[in-house]
Formats: structure tokens, sequence, C-alpha cells
């Protein structure tokens, strides 16, 4: 489970500067108009000594009666709630603001550790403007420039000091991992109960029932699994904190520790981007994905329709173009056996290795049927392949050039690796790795 460093202040204060700076590349919009971060930005960040899953929050503003500035009032709080540790970022520049102490009395209640962070603060020069910022109580008050750098290494070592231990792999059995993942209200915790044959997590008709992850241990054809039920993934713009009492980070959570994931989709509502967000962030992370497409009773039928369906399905998640798709009903039963027969059977593609011999055959007969273009007037040679990992399984190509292989012959070698693996729904990742003569 990665510990979750959320980033929270007023708007403007610098804090997707911030973020950027620590993820080590340009992710969060920044821009220096007041409020630009309206919904919560996740990352994971490998830079440094622990990995830690970073939350940049839109503009905290306490009093304010705007609805825009509400709602992400609302986004802050949640993610306030779900840290293992906060840091808050204020302007030195502008000095200490009302709203600056109310935040900070709000963060005092939550008894986390907390960092607190005086931004714009671009050299030795300017450091005496942090001096009133001591009025707050707090402990330790750091200076930095998250645009320019200077401090951020003290923050890093402060964070690592703070970051919990690095946990080993839970449970490191054999057992596959399974997530079920979705937007609020399309029928997990149903689908949930329905595959184990008992009432294992509440299942309730408001939205948003679900607030942590609830993991299962169970057996199905004599293999072990955890089932792992998450919360709900939050709808852009519609964030009410006493409504949706789920959370976007349970969910990511869930796709590190998943082997196999489980997209539910509500047949009645149709396909949303939400959706496709929510898949996309499986894809990501190079997990097993089944699009679960529940409710089905729920919807008119004729002897097209399911077709019509399928087609809708592949246009809109052309990003998964193996993702296997079943229709159910979690009320009903119906097609719900089918499940854990595609799990299993993605899982055991997940895990599938090929031997280095059967692979070279497939890259050189792949080369030999259809030569790549020429590059800066050569042409690529092809040494060989070998697998270097599963979950999921990875190939590693060795070539002359690895940035002359055109994105259309990747694609190419990648369909003849997957036909010799026989992976139909898995991911496959082929990585290509320049060598000389």
């Amino acid at each position: 489970m990665l510990p979750v460093v959320a980033i929270v202040g007023r708007p403007n204060v610098g804090k997707s500067t911030l973020f950027n700076r620590l993820l080590g590349k340009r992710k969060a919009i920044v821009e220096d108009i007041p409020g630009v971060t309206r919904d919560r930005n996740y990352a994971r960040v490998d830079r440094f000594g622990r990995p830690f899953l970073l939350v940049d929050t839109g503009g905290f503003e306490p009093a304010s009666e705007d609805r825009l500035l509400a709602q992400m009032r609302e986004q802050s709080q949640l993610a306030i709630e779900e840290a293992d540790i906060i840091l808050l970022v204020l302007d030195g520049k502008e000095g200490l603001t009302p709203s600056d102490v109310e935040v900070v009395e709000l963060l005092r209640r939550h008894d986390k550790p907390l960092l607190c962070l005086v931004n714009k603060i671009d050299g030795p020069r300017d450091e005496a403007n942090t001096a009133e910022f001591y009025a707050l109580g707090l402990d330790e008050i750091l200076p930095l420039s998250a645009a320019h750098g200077h401090g951020v290494s003290d923050l890093i070592v402060r964070l690592e000091e703070l970051l919990p231990p690095v946990r080993e792999r839970e449970r490191a059995g054999d057992e596959t991992r399974l997530a079920i993942i979705g937007r609020p209200n399309v029928g997990k915790s149903s689908l949930v109960n329905r595959i184990l044959g008992y009432e294992r997590v509440v299942a309730n008709p408001i939205a948003g029932t679900t607030r942590d992850s609830v993991d299962t241990p169970f057996t199905y054809n004599h293999r072990s699994y955890l089932m792992i039920d998450t919360a709900g993934i939050r709808r852009k713009g519609r964030v009410s904190q006493k409504l949706e009492k789920f959370s976007v980070i349970q969910a990511l959570k869930a796709m590190e520790r998943a082997h196999v994931v489980l997209v539910v989709i509500d047949a009645a509502e149709g396909v949303t981007d939400q959706d496709l967000t929510v898949a996309g962030y499986a894809e990501e992370k190079g997990r097993a994905v089944m699009l679960v497409v529940n409710k089905w009773d729920l919807v008119e039928k004729d002897h097209t329709t399911m077709g019509s369906y399928v087609k809708d399905l592949r246009a809109r998640f052309k990003f998964l173009p193996h993702a296997p798709v079943l229709f159910v009903s979690a009320l009903t039963g119906q097609r719900v056996a089918k499940i854990m027969a595609e799990v299993e059977k993605l899982a055991d593609e997940f895990n599938r290795r090929l031997p280095t011999s059967a692979l070279n055959k497939v890259l050189r007969e792949a080369v030999e049927a259809h030569q790549p273009s020429m590059f800066r007037g050569k042409r690529l040679k092809f040494f060989y392949a070998t697998q270097t990992a599963v979950r999921p399984p990875t190939i590693t190509v060795f070539v002359s050039r690895a940035d002359g292989v055109h994105f259309s012959y990747q694609r190419y070698l990648a369909n003849r690796f997957r036909e010799a693996l026989g992976l139909t729904g898995s991911p496959l990742r082929v990585r290509y790795q320049s060598r000389e003569h």
C-alpha cells in the first residue's frame, strides 16, 4: 500500500508547481490564474528512497460561498482525510493571510504529519519573508521555491524521514489479486457478493456506500484469489462530501496491488468519459483488464443490441483492444458465473512465460515475412528477443537502433508475439534496446 502525500493550500500559492517539481515532469496544469486545478491530480513518485502517491488539490478557501470554490474545498478535505502526510503550501510573496490561519486550524484536527512550506522564496535573500509564518505556531517552517528548486532538497529529506517504511509485498503467495473498480453506483459491491455467494460488503443504491477497499480471500477451482472491492471513483464537478463517501485514491491503491482489474460499467447509462478514465488508470499500470457491463437486465434488447454495444465499447475503449467483455446482471445473477472463468484465463496469461528459443523463432519469422522500413539509409537488424518479466508478460528485443523501430512495426511485432504467447486478453509489453553489431 503506497503512502499518500497530499499538497494543500489556498489558490495560486504554487501547489501544482510543487507537484510537478516532486514528480520530476510537467503533469499538473500550471497557470498564473487562481483556481486552475479544480480536481485532484494523482501520480506515483518513485524518484526518491521510498515510493509514494502524490496528490495535488485545488485551492482551499475555507470561508468562500462560491459553488466552484466550495467543491474544490471538499476535494481538498477528502484528500486531507486520506493522506498520510500533508504538505501545506503558503505564499511567501503575499504573506500570512486569515485564510492560511483557518486552513492550519482545520489541519490540526486531523493529527497527521504536517510540513508547512513557504513557497516563492527564491533564495537566501527572501528567507526573511518566512518570519511572520511562525505566528501559526507550527514546529517547522520550510522555505522553498517550487519554480526554481531552492529548498526542495530539504523538503525531500524531511519527507523521507516521515514516510512509513516500505512494506513487504502483501501476501507473497500464489494468489491472484482481483480489483473491482468503476464509477459510483454501477453495482460493484453487488457483483462482489454475487461472485462470492454471500453478503460480504454493503450494497446500497446510494452512490458511494463503499468508503475503503475491502479485501476478501476466496478459492475458485482450487486456486487462491484475493478480491478487492474498491470505492467508487469520483465524477468530476459533482462532489458532495455528505452524499459521496468514496475515493479515487482507494481505487488507485487497489490497482497497485491487483493483477486483474474488472472495470464495471452501467449498461443502462452506457459508457461515460469517467468509465474511460477509470479503465485508463488500469491500462497505464499494465494490469489485465476485463470490461464488465452490469445491469444488462435493465436494457431493452433485440437480436442486434449486444453486437451494437460491443462495437461501441471497442470504439470507445480503443486503448484496450484485447480486453474481454462480459454482459452480466449482479441483481439476477445472469452470466456472473462466467466472470471467474474469464479471470482464471486472464491470470494464466498474465503469468505466461515463453522460452527464448521460441521467441527468437517468432522474431526471425516475423522479420522475414515483413522487413522493417529503412532508418537513416540503413536496414534495421534485429538480433534476438527474450522475456524479461511477467505480470504482465514483457519482452525485450535487441535491435541495431531502438529509436528506428517505427510505431507500426512495433505493433506488428507485438501482435506476432501475442499470438505466439497465446494472449487473448492480457496486456503485453515489448521493449526495444539498442545493441551494436
